[in-house]
């Protein structure tokens, strides 16, 4: 069976040149005799292999030497508890709200101390960023909260919120290397990479150094202290091996594409292509504000859940599968991440289009 144009939010469509790479290094990495899934984390083919990739994330995102790489088990979700254990030491944090997962960090750190919302979308079914210019942000808030690109909504904070000399600390799961920014806008910021850079299982979080402390509470579970990961270079304890690896031949695939600017150029364009549909279709219609439009996830409906229902299959049954949208809110979403291809794109238009003439 030929490939299919894959749509998921996560896990989701990988370059076919590293699945290549990958399946013919299963049996034999780099002369070792044996796979990837089978060397101690502790041999030097293994450090090379982490030691490369978090170079090369490095020079993909000019992350600056005061600002730690780890590679962590867990997900982006695990860090919904672990950002308020490390960082609270006023046990007061700022949330804004814009969707599920937001909305889920906040949830995980009321746990550990007073996080309050300071803005959401949650009124018109996040389907817009809320004005973060001038937030009632208490001023002893240890960290202002925000996921950057809404997975489900496909919304996409385009400028970051006024945290008034606050840490910001940012969920860029579903945008992560979609297109260059500053690390030094941030205090942290980390993403689960199973949406837009490897496999599932691994988060990587990008820490500036001073936010990294051994004074944190005991109750912190040794794993969760981010001080422990850092001081063991992500080797603590067997790391995600399989990932690790898989998220570097990533790395180096968007260094011969170009880097993050010509990943964003692609991405605009390819996103440009089914907006631009949307916006002349009379069947179909995106469901979020024009300004704070994901360049990642496009949601979309037709109007009647019979309809969505009927374009799901049959563009399953065309080669354009995931398309069904996610369970609480219904309709479609195209994921198109930098591996999809501009013709994937074009693909699904047309077959919108097509669609749409049967349907009308």
């Amino acid at each position: 069976m030929s490939r299919v144009y894959n749509f998921s939010a996560g896990p989701a469509v990988l370059p076919e040149e590293v699945l290549k790479q990958a399946a013919a290094e299963m049996l034999d990495y780099n002369g070792s005799g044996m796979s990837i899934n089978e060397m101690s984390h502790r041999s030097k083919t293994f450090d090379k292999v982490i030691e490369t990739a978090e170079q090369d994330i490095r020079d993909l995102m000019n992350i600056p030497d005061n600002y730690k790489v780890l590679f962590l088990q867990g997900g982006a979700s695990q860090q919904f508890a672990a950002v308020p254990m490390n960082l609270m030491q006023n046990k007061k944090a700022a949330y804004i709200v814009t969707g599920q997962w937001a909305k889920k960090a906040l949830a995980e750190a009321k746990k550990y101390g007073d996080a309050i919302e300071v803005a959401s979308s949650a009124d018109k079914t996040f389907s817009y960023i809320p004005d973060c210019s001038d937030l009632a942000i208490p001023e002893d808030a240890d960290y202002v909260y925000i996921c950057e690109n809404n997975t489900i909504y496909g919304t996409k904070f385009k400028k970051l919120p006024n945290t008034k000399g606050h840490i910001l600390v940012s969920d860029v799961s579903s945008c992560f290397l979609s297109e260059p920014v500053n690390v030094n806008d941030y205090g942290v910021i980390y993403g689960g990479v199973q949406k837009n850079v490897g496999p599932a299982g691994l988060v990587i979080s990008i820490i500036r150094e001073d936010l990294i402390r051994d004074d944190v509470p005991d109750f912190v579970p040794t794993m969760l202290k981010w001080k422990t990961q850092a001081d063991n270079g992500s080797l603590y304890n067997t790391p995600n091996c399989w990932a690790i690896y898989m998220c570097g031949l990533v790395f180096k695939w968007l260094k011969e594409q170009g880097g993050l600017s010509e990943m964003q150029k692609r991405n605009e364009e390819k996103a440009a292509l089914l907006y631009n549909f949307l916006d002349n279709s009379k069947l179909f219609k995106g469901t979020v504000r024009a300004e704070d439009r994901s360049l990642m996830n496009v949601p979309f409906v037709t109007g009647s859940d019979e309809l969505d229902a009927k374009f799901v299959a049959e563009a399953t049954a065309n080669g354009l599968v995931s398309l069904k949208g996610h369970r609480t809110v219904g309709g479609m979403r195209a994921s198109i991440y930098n591996a999809m291809p501009k013709e994937g794109v074009q693909k699904l238009v047309d077959f919108m289009e097509s669609f749409e003439k049967a349907n009308s």
